[in-house]
């Protein structure tokens, strides 16, 4: 079975995105022309090798579905092939299902983990990555998320979208299990200790 993933680039000072939810910046790194080593490119293709499905709220949905979002071809591999990936939008909201490309979207109102479970059961035994500073969060809260995968962008954003911003989780341990450096981004692997 796989794992349940946080993989998110952030700025040195804790931005998942910067003002009005612009990704631009943090995800520059995965379409550098600058990756001598190819080791941000190794990443973003063990990335889309090992995600089975993804989870996400519905303010990482409004990005996703904005004007610097993923477009209409949805979930999208860097060569521009669409990819058959299901998401399960966590929400208050009743909507149908949208698809962009080949990437389903289901609007689900219910607890976090009946949706992790969703999710696991669309992954097979693939992970399951989390997308999104409040979902990050509350997986996170409740013991549910196994490893945290950073890509550390060396910019300060000074305001946008803080990743674990007011998380009650308290103290948690991780252990580092991996650090790449890379051309414009570091990447940091944790395993969640408890």
């Amino acid at each position: 079975m796989g794992k349940v993933v946080l993989d998110v680039s952030v700025s040195l000072d804790g931005f998942i995105a910067g003002p009005d939810g612009d990704l631009e910046r943090v995800h520059a790194w995965m379409f550098a022309e600058t990756d001598p080593a190819g080791i941000n490119r190794g990443l973003v293709e063990e990335f889309f090798e090992t995600t089975g499905a993804s989870v996400m709220g519905r303010g990482m949905w409004d990005a996703v579905d904005g004007p610097n979002g993923w477009g209409p071809n949805g979930w999208t591999h860097l060569d521009g092939t669409v990819l058959p990936l299901p998401v399960f939008v966590l929400t208050h909201e009743k909507r149908e299902a949208v698809t962009r490309g080949k990437t389903t979207f289901t609007f689900v109102a219910d607890d976090i983990e009946s949706v992790l479970e969703r999710a696991k059961a669309a992954a097979g035994e693939r992970d399951v990555v989390l997308q999104g500073a409040n979902i990050a969060r509350q997986y996170l809260e409740t013991g549910l998320l196994d490893e945290i995968q950073l890509h550390l962008v060396p910019v300060l954003l000074g305001d946008g979208v803080r990743l674990f911003e007011r998380s009650e989780a308290g103290h948690v341990e991780m252990e580092r299990t991996e650090v790449l450096e890379a051309s414009g981004v570091t990447h940091l692997r944790f395993r969640v200790v408890g």
